[in-house]
């Protein structure tokens, strides 16, 4: 199987990653924070290395504001209904996933109002005209990282310099940000991150986390068990224990913590430069072919690693399906939960077939996608 799926989740796993998570099942996996044995504190200290790891690798300044979640939408939500609140404002971009715009909408009827701003059809974002829809109640500004359908990439520093000058909080969606780019919580004025742990981290399945600047003001989303303050009912509001409530995925966040430090010790940029590499020879070799559209900007230094591209004549379902049963080559093709996305782009009514090259694909693999596109696009 050639897997170019990644912008779902990424695949295969480090070693290190499985080798971690195997470890911590087998040798100490206890409940952090529960008690005082020496199985529960190597957990504990194994899942602030955790924390460490993330911090230096998205330039956030305290570990103890990074709050575990299962996924990505997991702390979206948290990010928006831990703050937003009846009146308030929020400006978003029209090429975000549902995990945004789902949550939102589901708070217009709390009484929070929303204003979408256009992107051009490659899905690039005017920072100005985000400037020009803040309001007197504009309380945040939510854009992601880069398109999950384009791979295209936001003007996050430009964007956070709006916010704070305005003192608008800045949350951003890193789904297909982090990993594939660089993101720099303190350059790029970021107040609130959210990222799943099985994308471009390369860590498990059921892991994410959002990270909360200091000094903003949040609710948990989930009340339970902390391990602190048991006497309470009603308990302070602390970082980051009163916001991982019952047992958390203790493996899997060891296992992302061990992705975490491998990136960091390759370098991201060198992450970066690869996943570039493959991805220019993917773009440029299906616009060479005839009866294919690609979507999105033909410079690859506007884009992380994501093709979106359909070919004339065939649903993107059915390529996909061939691209599977011939080749044995794994894409995604629909809407990617990015309707609007579509919308923005003029495919909503086709769809496309999606191609997320990664940290393992080679320049072999990129090579016989292309000729199967090829020949799916010859065939009759």
């Amino acid at each position: 199987m050639i897997y170019l799926d990644n912008g779902a989740t990424s695949f295969p796993k480090p070693r290190q990653v499985t080798d971690a998570v195997l470890e911590a099942m087998t040798q100490y996996c206890a409940n952090p924070g529960r008690s005082s044995h020496f199985l529960a504190a190597r957990t504990a200290q194994e899942i602030y290395k955790t924390r460490a790891a993330l911090a230096l690798l998205l330039g956030l300044d305290d570990p103890g504001r990074i709050l575990f979640t299962k996924n990505c939408t997991e702390a979206l939500n948290l990010a928006l209904r831990g703050i937003l609140r009846k009146g308030d404002h929020v400006v978003t971009s029209s090429m975000e996933h549902n995990a945004v715009l789902r949550p939102l909408k589901a708070l217009e009827k709390e009484g929070v109002e929303t204003t979408i701003v256009r992107c051009d059809p490659a899905g690039r974002l005017d920072p100005q005209k985000i400037r020009q829809a803040i309001r007197p109640e504009t309380r945040m500004i939510v854009v992601t990282a880069a398109s999950n359908v384009t791979g295209t990439i936001m003007p996050l520093e430009e964007v956070g310099r709006i916010a704070l000058r305005q003192g608008v909080l800045f949350c951003v969606d890193g789904a297909q940000g982090a990993g594939h780019m660089i993101l720099d919580a303190k350059r790029q004025h970021i107040d609130l991150l959210a990222v799943p742990g099985h994308k471009g981290l390369l860590g498990p399945q059921g892991t994410g986390f959002l990270y909360v600047r200091q000094g903003v003001s949040l609710m948990p989303l989930l009340s339970g068990g902390t391990g602190t303050r048991s006497k309470e009912l009603d308990p302070a509001v602390e970082f980051p224990e009163s916001f991982e409530a019952g047992t958390v995925n203790a493996p899997g966040i060891i296992g992302l913590g061990a992705a975490a430090r491998l990136i960091n010790k390759i370098g991201i940029e060198a992450v970066v430069q690869h996943e570039r590499e493959l991805t220019e020879k993917l773009q440029n070799g299906l616009r060479a072919i005839e009866g294919v559209t690609v979507y999105g900007s033909s410079s690859c230094l506007e884009k992380t690693a994501v093709v979106a591209c359909n070919l004339e004549g065939r649903s993107c379902e059915e390529v996909a399906l061939a691209l599977n049963d011939r080749y044995g080559i794994a894409v995604r093709a629909g809407l990617h939960c990015s309707g609007m996305a579509h919308e923005t782009m003029g495919t909503q009514d086709v769809g496309c077939v999606r191609m997320c090259p990664g940290f393992y694909t080679s320049e072999a693999e990129i090579r016989q996608a292309l000729e199967a596109v090829k020949e799916i696009a010859a065939s009759k």
